[in-house]
């Protein structure tokens, strides 16, 4: 017969059992998340970018969806490099296709590679900032690529409001190059 202490013990054994299970699975769980982490390379930014040449508007083509742009058309962007080597951000775009009102943000980017100037943190509300790399980029600076090392923000900007559909395409082939998912890109009004 059973006594209560042989009966506490057993369930103990067993909740030990159950417990050494549960942490081989989640042991397993996340070595398989890391393992799917390591198979995806780091974004690649652009060699160099000047600074004085990206100064300037541009316009979006294309991005991911995000709250912070929702119902944003003819979205654009001004960079103006300032004395201490940090760029002014103004980022507009309006509610609606046929107005003149636009909605803007103001911010600031900081270079945080000196040694390709392509990796930036933008910042809109103090102190929370923002990866923001530069990866690809037109040889000319007709058109740039942003993007995110988690790849979770994409935009595709162009220095006019219209851009070739075939420059157009050959961006998309190179983000899928680096394993952007551009079925997710939306077309900018």
């Amino acid at each position: 017969m059973l006594t209560v202490r042989k009966v506490i013990h057993r369930v103990g054994e067993e909740m030990n059992a159950i417990l050494r299970i549960l942490i081989f699975v989640s042991i397993l769980i996340i070595a398989s998340c890391m393992h799917m982490k390591e198979t995806i390379p780091e974004l690649q930014v652009v060699q160099n970018v000047d600074l004085n040449r990206y100064a300037g508007t541009w316009y979006e083509i294309a991005r991911y969806p995000h709250k912070f742009q929702k119902g944003c058309v003819r979205s654009r962007a001004t960079y103006t490099l300032r004395d201490d080597g940090k760029l002014s951000v103004l980022n507009e775009c309006s509610e609606e296709a046929d107005t003149d009102k636009f909605r803007s943000a103001k911010g600031t980017a900081r270079v945080v590679d000196k040694k390709t100037n392509a990796k930036l943190r933008v910042s809109f509300f103090w102190p929370f900032s923002g990866d923001y790399w530069i990866i690809d980029l037109g040889k000319e600076y007709e058109f740039a690529v942003i993007g995110h090392p988690d790849r979770k923000y994409l935009w595709i900007l162009s220095r006019t409001k219209v851009m070739e559909e075939s420059v157009y395409e050959g961006i998309l082939n190179r983000l899928k190059e680096q394993y952007y998912d551009t079925s997710k890109l939306i077309r900018t009004d």
